[in-house]
C-alpha cells in the first residue's frame, strides 16, 4: 500500500488501516444534585462522516472513527453485496484528509444498486445510513459450520475482549468487536458504530482470504436483525455480545442456523439460538 492506495490487480497485499483511531480532550463541568462540583478534563471519541464512491458514484456517508477505513469499505460493501470475491475488487484509494474511500469493481453492480436504492432505514448506531431490505433474510444462506465451544471458551475471549478496550476506558464512547477462534482472540476492532466495527472485521478478513466458518464474532453492541442478515451474508456461524438480542435477531439467528449469545458477562451468558455448538 502507497499513499492509502491498494491496487489488487497488481497482487499487493494490503495492510490494516494506518490512521489509528484518535481521542481529544474536552474540558466538562461536572455537576451533581448540589449544583457545580469540578471542572475536569475529559478524552471523548473522535467522529467524523467518511464518504464511499463506488466506481465513482457515491454511494454512501458513514459516520465513524476515522481509522481502518480500507477495511470499513471492503467489509461494508462485502456485507452489502458490491462484493462477491476478492478478485471483484480493482482499487481502493483512501483520503483520510477528505475522508473519502474510492473503490473500483468489477462485475454488474445492477442488482445491488437495485436492492440498495429499495432499503428502509434501521436502527443501526453510529452508522445512520445502515438500511436493510426485508428479503435479504429469505435470500441469506443458512450459515454451515462445524464449530464447536465450550462455555468456559466463550467466557474467557469475552474477558480478553474487555482487557483491549483501551479507547472504551478512556471515552466510554466506542463499541468494540473482536473476532476469536474458541482458544484466541485474531482481531480487534472499535468503532463509534457497532456495525462499524463488525465491517472492519470483515473487511480485513475478506481483504486477507480468512474464513469465518470456524471463527466466533464477539461483540458489545446490541444484536439486531440487520446484524445478524449482515453476518449470515459472509458466514460466521457463532455471535456473542455483552448486550441483549431483539427478538427479530433470535428467530433469524433460528432460521440462519447462527448461534447467538448476549449478556455474556459476569461468568455467566444467555444463548438465544444455536445451542448445540455449546459444548
Amino acid at each position: 500500500m502507497h499513499d492509502g492506495i491498494i491496487d489488487l490487480k497488481k497482487d499487493q497485499t494490503p495492510e490494516p488501516g494506518s490512521a489509528l483511531h484518535r481521542v481529544s480532550p474536552a474540558v466538562v463541568k461536572r455537576y451533581d444534585r448540589t449544583g457545580l462540583v469540578a471542572e475536569k478534563t475529559e478524552w471523548v471519541i473522535t467522529e467524523r462522516p467518511v464518504t464511499l464512491y463506488v466506481n465513482g458514484r457515491e454511494l454512501v456517508t458513514l459516520l465513524c472513527a476515522g481509522h481502518h477505513l480500507d477495511e470499513l469499505a471492503a467489509g461494508f460493501l462485502y456485507a452489502e453485496g458490491f462484493l462477491g470475491a476478492l478478485h471483484e475488487l480493482e482499487r481502493l484509494e483512501v483520503d483520510q484528509e477528505s475522508g473519502s474511500v474510492e473503490v473500483w469493481v468489477s462485475g454488474d453492480l445492477s442488482l445491488a444498486g437495485r436492492m440498495w436504492e429499495k432499503r428502509a432505514v434501521t436502527s443501526g448506531c453510529g452508522k445512520g445510513s445502515l438500511f436493510y431490505y426485508s428479503l435479504d433474510a429469505l435470500l441469506s444462506k443458512p450459515v454451515e459450520s462445524s464449530l464447536k465451544v465450550t462455555a468456559v471458551q466463550v467466557l474467557d475471549r469475552v474477558e480478553e475482549l474487555n482487557r483491549l478496550s483501551e479507547t472504551y476506558r478512556r471515552t466510554h464512547g466506542v463499541h468494540n468487536t473482536v473476532l476469536a477462534t474458541p482458544d484466541e482472540v485474531l482481531l480487534f476492532r472499535d468503532d463509534i458504530g457497532r456495525h462499524n466495527a463488525v465491517d472492519m472485521i470483515v473487511g480485513h478478513c475478506f481483504l486477507r482470504g480468512i474464513p469465518l466458518a470456524d471463527k466466533l464474532l464477539i461483540t458489545t453492541g446490541r444484536l439486531t436483525s440487520e446484524l445478524l442478515i449482515k453476518l449470515a451474508k459472509v458466514g460466521m456461524p457463532f455471535v456473542v455480545s455483552r448486550n441483549t438480542a431483539t427478538t427479530l435477531a433470535i428467530k433469524l439467528a433460528d432460521s440462519l442456523g447462527i448461534t447467538l449469545i448476549g449478556y455474556a458477562r459476569g461468568g455467566r451468558f444467555v444463548a438465544y439460538a444455536g445451542q448445540d455448538r455449546i459444548l
